[in-house]
């Protein structure tokens, strides 16, 4: 089968719109993820011991189940008790989920890396518990942590073809849509190769831009 360019042409509006909704669904993912990851992490520190024990089983449970049986509990089976969502959102759900148990143990480590004279000049200071984190052990935990976070973003990006299989419109279900109508698979498969290949490597531009903008001034 030879590449057919104006085949490619025809059918690169609906793969375009597959990755809109790719990228929507990784950036809605990620902030959920970036936000229930440091909620898992503070609460695994600080809470009191049966709930931190209570989180970090949710965190390994998470962490030790495939993310596609998540998103296939999250969108088929959570209807037979009355919890219906619509795709795009139980894929959200998913990713931000499954990555947050991950985002948490980078956030942990990097809090734990914070020298402990720093809780304690927050206490001398008599800073509050909260102005102590927002401004006191964030700022330094948050740096270093940054290229884990967004190895975990690519890592993220790449799996978002899962969603088609809970009918989440993103690239790969659009392409496999055309290809099984069209019956060429070459083109549309392709693209979405060379799409994931030129985001991915976007992504790690801008991976390298976050490791030199917020390095510490000692390695630059």
């Amino acid at each position: 089968m030879e590449w057919d360019w104006n085949f490619v042409r025809e059918i690169m509006p609906t793969l375009l719109q597959g990755l809109k909704i790719t990228i929507l669904a990784t950036v809605l993912g990620a902030a959920l993820a970036a936000v229930i990851g440091l909620v898992f992490a503070i609460l695994r520190m600080t809470a009191p011991r049966p709930v931190a024990k209570a989180t970090g089983f949710v965190v390994e449970f998470i962490r030790g189940t495939p993310l596609l049986v998540q998103l296939y509990f999250i969108f088929y089976v959570l209807p037979d008790i009355g919890i219906r969502l619509p795709a795009l959102t139980a894929g959200v759900i998913g990713l931000g989920l499954h990555y947050g148990t991950y985002a948490a143990e980078v956030y942990r480590a990097g809090i734990q890396n914070v020298p402990r004279g720093q809780w304690e000049a927050a206490k001398a200071t008599n800073l509050t518990g909260r102005q102590t984190w927002i401004h006191v052990i964030l700022p330094q935990a948050i740096p270093p942590m940054i290229p884990a976070l967004a190895n975990y973003l690519i890592a993220m990006f790449k799996e978002t073809p899962l969603l088609s299989a809970i009918t989440v419109l993103e690239l790969m279900n659009q392409a496999k849509s055309v290809a099984n109508s069209s019956y060429r698979y070459i083109e549309p498969m392709t693209l979405v190769g060379v799409f994931f290949l030129i985001m991915s490597l976007i992504s790690v531009l801008f991976l390298r831009f976050l490791e030199a903008r917020f390095s510490p001034l000692e390695q630059r």
